[in-house]
């Protein structure tokens, strides 16, 4: 969502670099053109990782550019050199962003703390160049493996507001002048609805104590169906521990504040059970104004029974002082917010179908690739049951039917990672 260059929520696409190809390489001195492998293996492509940072506001970056991938891994090098590592995209966000998949909506990661780092997806791992193949059967191998090859994702950043009391009400009731005489928070204050496009976050100290509020734009019905700005920004107060509902008092606008208040409740109740379930304790505000005390009697009568009220007048201070060492003793009954747990997702981080078959000086078929470190990584090879999976994936995954293609033969050797066995 962005209006006034506020930017809550946005789609990006990330992919983590492929990795370097192995080199296939040998020594060669003077008079002797072949002495023995020496290529070296690909690079590891870059990471995509996330670090959360306290001196950002919103996602405003991320929309005017909507692709970052990190860099690729070098290929490896003669003499047994590395390729160069990929370098990491780092992407930085505000605290309180939810990372998700944007085709399930899951959750990867709630970027929580400052300085917080994630790394969202590993690079793909470099290749193995052709002196790893060597063996004590395996002189000279002439090939080397490719680098693995990541997958774009797409993901949707989403910023909930990480803060203690969450300041809701209608439209010009005084939320942002609240804020400003209980913190030093300078939100944009006029006499028109909706002077608040972005929620606005304030550090209030009350005496050894503290805690953050956040002064939410303002609701009107059908807030939780997407009218007026409601939609686009209840969810920033999904985190927060409890609410102020600040009521103006004095229905100098022509409403019934008593009405105000039911509609913005029902509004928070349609958006989230959990947004209802808060604690919640009301300001009347703008009880300065000729006309109020009628409009407080019938409130009270109303609500007093279900709710803790206070009297405030925000323009000039009066009241705060007893409405802030409430917010400080309700405080201190609820437990601290906590960060929102992730779902167990599990991105693929590079293509674990690849492979590619040599045929080395002694003969034999050498397969290579991603399938088979997968295979190598969950294989164990004393165990039928496991190695009934190996002898099925590579079916599965045609390697049989490239090695007859290739001319393979019942007696054949054929090496997969640490497997070799006789075709048949």
């Amino acid at each position: 969502m962005a209006k006034n260059g506020f930017t809550d929520r946005v789609k990006i696409a990330v992919k983590a670099g492929n990795g370097g190809d192995g080199m296939n390489s040998f020594k060669a001195y003077k008079g002797k053109p072949a002495c023995g492998p020496d290529g070296g293996d690909g690079g590891d492509g870059g990471s995509v990782v996330f670090v959360g940072d306290k001196d950002m506001h919103d996602l405003l970056p991320y929309r005017y550019t909507a692709k970052y991938y990190a860099e690729n891994g070098a290929r490896g090098g003669t003499n047994l050199c590395t390729g160069k590592k990929g370098e990491d995209v780092v992407l930085k966000v505000p605290l309180g962003t939810l990372v998700r998949d944007a085709e399930s909506g899951k959750i990867f990661r709630d970027i929580y703390e400052d300085g917080e780092r994630v790394v969202l997806i590993e690079g793909g791992k470099g290749g193995k160049g052709n002196a790893r193949f060597t063996t004590a059967r395996r002189h000279a191998p002439n090939f080397a493996q490719k680098g693995h090859l990541t997958k774009p994702h797409s993901l949707i950043l989403e910023m909930k507001v990480i803060a203690d009391v969450g300041l809701v009400g209608f439209p010009n009731v005084g939320k942002s002048t609240l804020l400003s005489k209980i913190s030093a928070a300078k939100p944009k204050i006029a006499d028109y609805h909706f002077t608040t496009l972005s929620p606005n976050l304030g550090v209030v100290k009350y005496y050894d104590e503290s805690f953050i509020a956040a002064d939410i734009p303002g609701l009107i019905e059908g807030a939780a169906q997407g009218a007026g700005l409601g939609h686009d920004f209840l969810r920033h107060i999904e985190r927060t521990r409890m609410l102020v509902h600040v009521v103006d008092i004095s229905g100098v606008e022509g409403r019934d504040p008593a009405e105000d208040f039911s509609t913005v409740n029902e509004e928070l109740a349609a958006y989230s059970e959990l947004l209802a379930g808060l604690p919640q304790i009301v300001a009347l505000n703008k009880t300065d104004i000729a006309g109020a005390e009628e409009n407080i009697a019938k409130f009270r009568r109303r609500y007093g029974k279900e709710y803790k009220i206070f009297e405030i007048s925000a323009v000039r201070g009066e009241g705060t002082e007893e409405l802030l060492k409430e917010i400080v003793s309700v405080l201190a009954t609820l437990p601290p917010a906590e960060r929102i747990p992730a779902d167990e997702v599990i991105f693929d981080e590079g293509d674990n179908t690849q492979y590619e078959i040599f045929v080395d000086e002694n003969g034999a078929y050498v397969v290579v690739g991603g399938l088979v470190d997968m295979l190598c990584r969950n294989v164990v090879l004393n165990n039928p049951d496991s190695m009934g999976y190996f002898q099925r994936v590579l079916k599965l995954r045609g390697v049989f039917k490239e090695l007859e293609k290739m001319g393979c033969k019942a007696g054949d050797t054929v090496v997969v990672g640490d497997v070799e066995f006789e075709y048949v």
